[in-house]
């Protein structure tokens, strides 16, 4: 029993670590060649059909479903399961990297707007390397018995919607992984446009203005600045 268990979490492991690198390498790739797109440098140029721009999220959403099905009908063993993570984890990037555009349902690529992708595309990075690492949220490996792992993942949760709902989607989504990370963001301050502050802090509020204060609007946090040089669109036919 110990051996096939052991057999099993190395091809998960293996999947996760295969469907991880194909994720990043698919996203930098397309980030790559879409600003060659954008600055008319290069052999690649937008696809259209019949007049319509099809954007890549297009093709990752085919690859998902590809992966998924392809999973559920044949459950697959090596090497084939890391083939279909690896499917799944390019699919996911290209999908990933026009989140902004579904989320939105317009062009919104290189707008401010734009940037919600790249948030997407480095939570999702983080979670991956995370679970890379061996984290698995929501699994019962303390044999700690259902009514206590249902309590511990119903806090989880509870704690990271909070940090979410406070504004900070970033550590809200760690949390999920981390559940440290998501007790300390849900009990500091909520940032002032978020949900929780527009609801709970009132106007000209002692709290309010302690969050103005520690989050002003002109206020740029390592997160932004990554995601500035990320998201900076390159100029029309030049490099």
């Amino acid at each position: 029993m110990n051996a096939r268990v052991s057999v099993n979490f190395d091809v998960g492991s293996s999947a996760v670590l295969w469907l991880f690198a194909a994720f990043v390498v698919t996203f930098a790739v397309t980030r790559v060649i879409v600003r060659l797109i954008r600055s008319g440098r290069g052999p690649f140029r937008d696809t259209a059909v019949g007049g319509v721009h099809v954007h890549h999220h297009v093709y990752g959403i085919f690859l998902i479903l590809l992966a998924g099905v392809a999973e559920f009908l044949y459950r697959p063993g090596t090497p084939w399961v890391q083939v279909l993570a690896a499917v799944f984890g390019a699919g996911a990037a290209l999908t990933l990297d026009e989140f902004a555009l579904w989320l939105y349902l317009d062009d919104v690529y290189w707008t401010d707007e734009g940037r919600k992708s790249l948030d997407a595309v480095l939570i999702a990075s983080m979670l991956g390397l995370l679970l890379v690492l061996g984290a698995r949220p929501f699994e019962d490996s303390a044999g700690e018995g259902q009514i206590g792992f249902a309590v511990t993942a119903a806090l989880n949760l509870g704690f990271s919607l909070v940090a979410i709902l406070k504004g900070k989607i970033a550590s809200g989504v760690l949390g999920l992984v981390i559940f440290l990370v998501a007790i300390v963001a849900a009990v500091r301050l909520a940032k002032p446009r978020s949900p929780w502050a527009r609801k709970r802090y009132g106007a000209g509020s002692r709290k309010l203005e302690r969050s103005w204060s520690r989050y002003p609007a002109d206020r740029r946090g390592r997160w932004a600045t990554l995601i500035d040089r990320m998201a900076r669109a390159p100029s029309r036919g030049k490099a």
